[in-house]
């Protein structure tokens, strides 16, 4: 069988549907590891993997372990069959049902594109650096999948960068009530009970942090 095998050589090669693949395997022998790895990101069968030479398989690996091992970058755009994809321009301003998705599967792989799929959608207009999204339908979630993984990991970096910001200006601040809205609103991120109790809260941190993806 021939089969042409391309090596990715970014993470932008790779989507985040074969991470998710990838990442659910429950697998620890480095071989089994190695002949995944291979089949999932460069797609070929398994019967082309055993067939490979040891030594390449060895340097195939080597090659996107070190993809990963990088410092990941947001990305406010991105293209995706031939459309413009760009990240929520206006947090502060989520729909409830948004924020919701969001907060459900962000830190959930098996349905981390679910999140990506508030964070990033087609852009709809754009003038300059500026732009609007498409409005959000949670009923296109598998498209998701297919967005390339530096962008979906350069989110999940800002969202923990940001949650370490959040912590710094409240804990830095004199203001007492600052100090209860972080505590109300790390709560309710780590109870996940579904509710928005410090949304206002949040609204106001985002805009003293300054924060500008445009």
């Amino acid at each position: 069988m021939e089969v042409k095998l391309i090596i990715p050589t970014s993470l932008n090669e790779i989507t985040l549907g074969q991470y998710q693949e990838f990442a659910k395997l429950d697998i620890t022998k480095e071989l089994e590891v190695q002949s995944k790895m291979i089949e999932i990101f460069c797609k070929v069968p398994v019967e082309v993997v055993r067939s490979m030479k040891a030594k390449d398989i060895t340097d195939i690996c080597t090659i996107i372990n070190n993809m990963f091992d990088v410092e990941h970058q947001m990305l406010n755009r991105f293209k995706l069959n031939g459309k413009d994809y760009g990240f929520i321009p206006d947090l502060e301003n989520m729909s409830f049902g948004e924020y919701v998705d969001l907060d459900t599967y962000i830190g959930d792989n098996d349905n981390l594109h679910r999140a990506m799929n508030v964070l990033y959608r087609p852009i709809d207009l754009k003038q300059g650096q500026r732009y609007t999204l498409k409005e959000y339908d949670p009923d296109i979630n598998e498209d998701a999948k297919n967005y390339p993984l530096d962008a979906c990991f350069g989110a999940m970096v800002f969202f923990y960068d940001l949650g370490k910001d959040l912590s710094t200006v409240i804990l830095n601040s004199s203001s007492k009530q600052n100090e209860e809205n972080l505590a109300q609103y790390l709560g309710s991120l780590q109870n996940g009970g579904g509710t928005i109790p410090s949304m206002q809260s949040l609204t106001e941190i985002l805009q003293d942090l300054k924060i500008s993806l445009n």
